[in-house]
């Protein structure tokens, strides 16, 4: 019995161990990174170069000398909506990640939700047509609206 509860004091200690060396870890991780919002902005910014592709996430040669570009504007002190401002009067709207909702971009917002709000109606003119009560349908034949003819042969089947 004294071995099983030395088993799970030492495994418990390893587990904290690990928990802690994970955390300075990361917090090591933290420390090597640089500071700034000249690091960040590539990553709300797309790509003129990449299309499709965040400014941070682009390859080409140009995309880093203009990420090296911002680097040097926020050590020069510059804040980071003058260089936003002077990037979009630069490169123009390709450089926001979603339209603006002003103007034509406003379409970008506009029409997915009048879609969406067009196929809700159609759905409920629908459920509404399929759920209305229509009047009970009978499945017993009216009385005389059989031929006379078939109702002599069957009552002839019936009783002979």
């Amino acid at each position: 019995m004294v071995k099983t509860s030395q088993w799970v004091v030492a495994a418990a200690l390893g587990l904290i161990l690990i928990a802690v060396g994970s955390a300075s870890a990361q917090d090591a991780g933290a420390a090597e990174r640089p500071a700034g919002w000249a690091y960040e902005l590539p990553n709300l910014l797309m790509s003129p170069f990449c299309p499709g592709k965040t400014l941070a996430d682009c390859t080409s040669p140009q995309a880093e000398s203009l990420r090296l570009w911002i680097v040097v504007q926020e050590s020069a002190g510059r804040t980071q909506a003058d260089v936003e401002d002077e990037l979009l009067e630069r490169y123009g709207d390709v450089l926001r990640p979603a339209p603006r909702a002003t103007g034509f971009g406003i379409t970008a917002y506009a029409v997915p939700l009048l879609a969406f709000l067009f196929g809700g109606v159609l759905v409920a003119v629908f459920l509404r047509r399929q759920t209305r009560s229509s009047p009970p349908r009978s499945t017993a034949p009216e009385a005389g609206s059989a031929d006379p003819e078939l109702e002599r042969i069957i009552d002839e089947q019936l009783t002979g």
